[in-house]
């Protein structure tokens, strides 16, 4: 009776879909999704974000305890922005997060911010629209055309959606429709890319602008001429490329002086940043942000065609100093971090020191991580030295992990044994330690873990040496999970990541429940045989739920036995109930 009531208890458990919550571990939270970006079709996924696709070893695992490791993993909280940027090809150092589920949050740098303007292809001038609205208008005589046309648009049809646009441009010039029309036929005929269709879908825009300047995608369209135009300047179109030229180069109007507006109530202070306070920030017309989207489309189209000639440009760009240049300059910053040349590096390491807006100058740091020099890591040295800006200190962080010198590693070393610090910052130091995979920091980080006092540093230092792998990480990791006078959640941590690594060996993990005599590591083991695919593992628990007196341990054991595709498990669950 007593075995029915087990089993009961964890059939019941898995026929609702969970797994036993007397330890419940929650995931990190999930950061906010980042914006899509807006234009059709969906860009391919970056490398990162088919890595964060394929971490799903641990999916569902949201109850389990034992995932206490995964708590405080904030150091890849802000990978905003990394989409397209196969330039960071260091970033190879994510692969071992392989077995982590719920690393959505690997999203967003937002050192990349201010670049919801950039596109799909290479990073800036993206068309802000994604894919037509629908029909609104069922009484207009060109709805059925429109629709037809979206639905082509929708499937990627884009020669057929152009046709359709185009033959709905002509017999109904009065549609509501058809002002719009012009955008979405010039957009598909863009898609298509041969030079005939691109020289259309610019006279399609040039009408529209003359013709329908009250139609709702006039805003997008000057992004789009543009890419247009740098389309056909590289397919060797000599006025497309003076236009590119001319509007790379092209100088902002000043703005007209606006009339004073009337004084508001004074409004509730807000909490000073960390650094000193800026100049006050003048209201910048949003026609100028319009503009340079335009003119950063432009400057990339001349980089690619002739860098000696966009550089100069971009330099004069990042030489600019009033408010609202900023967004212009982060761009440019972006911009010239493609470039790989001593010039860059030059442009970048002035940009890091001298720019008096944090965000451009946090941009600059960012992409000094794709400078492998000594003169970069001397800077972000300093700067990590130096800084109270903490979002600064973190890309810092990041842009020495990136690199490859000893005095690159030695500074990150020296950072996370600052006890003046932030224990958030120290943490993401040990994370990037973890990623570099090399036996000096292998070493550093064991005895790292013995100094510290922080728990959550301590959890950081065995997290980040079992991504590392490797047969002499495992076996510290198991001497910790084995040392009763370590903490006992520190134990379980360090035993649950040596239990996920297959270069466990599965023999010594099914000894080791005899010896111990702690029930919650008793618990942890019954989990990481759950999570092995071994028939040894599956005797194991088999032979708990058999043998062991705890009717508790007996529990978990037959719940793991529930989750295994093996027949075998399936014979013993019958064998339990037919007892």
């Amino acid at each position: 009776m007593q075995a029915m009531h087990v089993l009961l208890a964890a059939v019941t458990t898995l026929t609702q879909g969970r797994v036993p919550t007397a330890h419940p571990t929650p995931l990190p939270p999930r950061a906010a999704e980042p914006p899509r970006v807006a234009s059709p079709p969906p860009p391919p996924p970056s490398p990162l974000r088919v890595l964060t696709g394929q971490l799903d070893a641990l999916q569902g695992l949201t109850e389990l305890s034992g995932l206490e490791g995964l708590q405080g993993l904030a150091e890849l909280e802000g990978l905003k922005g990394l989409q397209g940027l196969e330039s960071l090809q260091s970033l190879a150092g994510l692969q071992g997060l392989k077995q982590l589920e719920g690393f959505e949050q690997v999203q967003g740098f937002e050192q990349l911010q201010g670049f919801e303007g950039l596109g799909v292809e290479v990073g800036v001038g993206a068309v802000h629209a994604h894919r037509p609205p629908a029909g609104w208008d069922v009484q207009d005589p060109g709805d059925s055309l429109y629709r037809a046309a979206r639905r082509a648009f929708n499937r990627n049809e884009y020669t057929t959606a152009a046709e359709l646009y185009i033959q709905l441009i002509k017999r109904y010039p009065r549609s509501a429709y058809t002002g719009d029309a012009h955008y979405w036929a010039a957009f598909a005929l863009f898609r298509t890319g041969d030079e005939s269709s691109l020289k259309q879908a610019r006279t399609l825009l040039d009408t529209q602008e003359r013709n329908y300047a009250q139609a709702s995608t006039r805003r997008d369209a000057p992004q789009l001429y543009t890419r247009i135009q740098t389309a056909l300047a590289q397919q060797g179109d000599q006025v497309a490329n003076i236009w590119v030229r001319e509007h790379a180069g092209a100088p902002r109007t000043p703005a007209a002086p606006r009339a004073p507006t009337a004084v508001a109530g004074p409004t509730a202070p807000t909490a000073p940043s960390a650094g000193p306070a800026g100049p006050a920030s003048p209201t910048c017309p949003t026609s100028e942000d319009e503009d340079d989207d335009v003119r950063m489309q432009a400057l990339n189209g001349l980089l690619q065609m002739n860098s000696e000639s966009a550089v100069p440009i971009l330099k004069r760009v990042l030489q600019k100093r009033d408010p609202c240049s900023a967004s212009l300059r982060r761009k440019a910053v972006f911009l010239i971090s493609q470039k790989r040349s001593d010039e860059t590096e030059d442009v970048l390491l002035d940009v890091a020191q001298h720019d008096p807006d944090g965000d451009v100058r946090g941009q600059a740091v960012f992409w000094l991580s794709q400078v492998n020099t000594e003169r970069a890591v001397a800077l972000l040295d300093s700067i990590l030295r130096s800084t109270t800006d903490e979002e600064l200190q973190d890309k810092a962080i990041f842009a020495l992990s990136q690199q490859h010198s000893p005095r690159a590693g030695a500074a990150l070393r020296a950072y996370v044994e600052r006890s003046d610090v932030r224990t958030e910052a120290r943490a993401k130091a040990i994370f990037w330690l973890g990623q570099q995979r090399n036996a000096d920091n292998a070493t550093y980080l064991r005895g790292l873990y013995a100094k510290l006092t922080d728990e959550d540093l301590r959890e950081k230092v065995i997290f980040s040496l079992s991504q590392m792998g490797g047969a002499e990480n495992l076996r510290w990791l198991m001497d910790i999970a084995l040392n009763e006078h370590e903490d006992i959640e520190q134990r379980k941590k360090a035993l649950f990541w040596a239990g996920q690594s297959h270069e466990t060996d599965l023999a010594q993990l099914t000894g080791l429940y005899d010896r111990i005599q702690s029930q919650e590591m008793k618990e942890q083991l019954i989990f990481v045989y759950g999570q092995r695919h071994e028939a040894a593992a599956l005797d194991k628990l088999i032979d708990i739920a058999r043998r062991d007196p705890d009717r508790e341990l007996r529990k978990k054991a037959l719940f793991w036995i529930g989750q295994s595709h093996d027949p075998r498990a399936a014979r013993f669950l019958e064998e339990v109930i037919n007892q």
